[in-house]
Parts: C-alpha cells; sequence; structure tokens
C-alpha cells in the first residue's frame, strides 16, 4: 500500500477544486501547496503527517490573527475572506480532542508525576502531548494545565 504525502494530497485537491470552479479554495490550496514546498526546501525532504499539520495551525494561526485586525480596523469583506480560507485550513487538521479529555489527561498527569509550580509546564506539555499528538492544540493544553496548577496551588 503507498501513501501519499501531504504534498500530494493538496495537488489532488488542487485539480479538483480546479475542476469544480471553486476559486477561493482553489487560492488557498495553491497557497498551502507552496508552503509545503518552501517547508520541503528548509527541510531537505519531504514533510511528515506532523510537519504538514504543524504548518496548517500555523497558516490557521495567520489567518485568525488577520481577521481580529481586520476586524478592528472596519473591514468586514476582507475578515469574511479570511474565515473563507480559515474554513479550507481547518478541513486538514485532525480531529480535536475536547477540553475535557486534555483537562483529565493534564489532573492524571500532576497527580501522578506530583507536579506543582510553573516548573511543571513542561512536564505536563510532554506527556499531553505525547498522548494526544497534533490532535490537541498546544495553547490549549497551556492554558488548561496554567488552570490546573493554580486550583492545585490555591
Amino acid at each position: 500500500m503507498t501513501t501519499t504525502t501531504p504534498q500530494q494530497r493538496i495537488e489532488a485537491e488542487v485539480k479538483a477544486a480546479m475542476k469544480s470552479g471553486e476559486k477561493e479554495k482553489l487560492s488557498t490550496l495553491r497557497m498551502l501547496l507552496a508552503e509545503i514546498k518552501n517547508e520541503r526546501i528548509r527541510r531537505g525532504d519531504d514533510l511528515d503527517e506532523a510537519g504538514f499539520v504543524s504548518l496548517v495551525r500555523k497558516a490557521i494561526k495567520q489567518r485568525e490573527d488577520s481577521i481580529s485586525q481586520y476586524r478592528a480596523g472596519g473591514r468586514e469583506e476582507l475578515a469574511a475572506k479570511e474565515e473563507a480560507e480559515l474554513a479550507t485550513l481547518g478541513a486538514y487538521l485532525p480531529a480535536q480532542v475536547d477540553e475535557g479529555q486534555i483537562r483529565a489527561a493534564v489532573e492524571e498527569i500532576v497527580t501522578a508525576q506530583g507536579l506543582s509550580g510553573p516548573a511543571a509546564m513542561g512536564a505536563i506539555m510532554k506527556g499531553v502531548m505525547a498522548r494526544f499528538g497534533s490532535s490537541a492544540d498546544g495553547s490549549t493544553i497551556n492554558r488548561i494545565a496554567r488552570e490546573v496548577l493554580a486550583k492545585n496551588a490555591g
């Protein structure tokens, strides 16, 4: 069985978008394909699934930042365009675990390892990321870990 690389998947999606005339999706996918190719050049190797997810997360974060800036500037039409790109990109992320699962994992790690204080953040992040991988967002893990540590400190 041959596995397709993220680049091959996106190239196939670009062809499909061209055939169906989805201009906005096509534009977003071409941008993503360019990012994949640039990353491949930087690495000197094909992008693995984890690298691809990281690249998509970065692109999504850029869109989220742009949306808030456009809204602050009263540029709703540009914000809407960014939101459409964000929706297209979001389809390439793995299904995300919910916050309840992350909280349970953080609490389990804190209890099992007897962790406390800000110095514990590294161990918590490492443990939760090892358990959930790319299906858990790092900023969400960080926020929940801080809440759990604060609750246990109090």
